[in-house]
């Protein structure tokens, strides 16, 4: 996590957590050589490509939401729990 609600989306690109409204992850062919996700952002007319997959980028947002710390890497996967309409195969 880094300062002023920014989050890491890899390769030296940041963008503000409040303006990531949709994160779609790269599938098949396109997905590899640094390219994970596709990261909506208000302000943005194309997605900006991120090296991090969006289960990463999520958790970095939750926490940035809910700083209150006590949150590991073994509580992966508590914010796509909430979210399952993200990786949904076939959509």
């Amino acid at each position: 996590m880094s300062a002023h609600g920014m989050v890491f989306l890899g390769f030296g690109k940041y963008v503000r957590a409040d303006r990531i409204y949709a994160l779609e992850p790269i599938m098949g062919n396109e997905r590899g050589n640094g390219r994970r996700t596709l990261v909506w952002v208000e302000g943005i007319p194309d997605p900006v490509v991120a090296s991090r997959t969006q289960e990463t980028i999520l958790e970095e947002m939750e926490l940035l939401v809910e700083p209150s710390g006590g949150r590991t890497r073994r509580n992966r996967g508590t914010a796509l729990s909430r979210q399952p309409q993200l990786f949904e195969a076939g959509e």
